[in-house]
């Protein structure tokens, strides 16, 4: 029984099970970023697993959709609002409960933001694309 592919190898099936566990890793992301203090994780773990969550949607959905669906701009625009308020929070120094648990959602979009951009920025240099063009 074969399923039906498209253009970017990915089966319907791998497609529906990546848009319905995107979401379910996202959030457990986030969970570990911000129970950091009483669990072991913290914002640079929560940022690596939301990075294996973006990755995740471009391996299923393909190179050219996926960044049609996450755009640069937005991302860009995430990651100068996080480093600045991290930087903020830096030099004022910890005074105040919500300081360690915005510290960790911070790092955790700097991470993840970085580490896939790392990801976007191999995949976009590999040779057979160069060859292609």
């Amino acid at each position: 029984m074969n399923a039906v592919k498209e253009k970017t190898g990915m089966t319907l099936i791998v497609k529906t099970v990546t848009r319905i566990t995107f979401g379910f890793i996202l959030l457990y992301g986030i969970y570990i970023a911000l129970n950091g203090d009483t669990a072991s994780g913290g914002g640079f773990v929560g940022g690596v697993i939301i990075a294996l969550s973006l990755v995740h949607i471009m391996l299923a959905f393909g190179k050219e959709d996926a960044l049609k669906r996450l755009h640069s701009y937005s991302m860009r625009f995430a990651v100068s609002i996080a480093s600045l308020a991290f930087l903020y929070m830096v030099m004022k120094g910890p005074r105040g409960s919500c300081s360690h648990i915005a510290m960790s959602f911070t790092e955790m979009i700097i991470v993840g933001a970085g580490l896939f951009a790392i990801f976007v920025a191999l995949t976009l240099l590999q040779k057979k694309d160069k060859d292609s063009e």
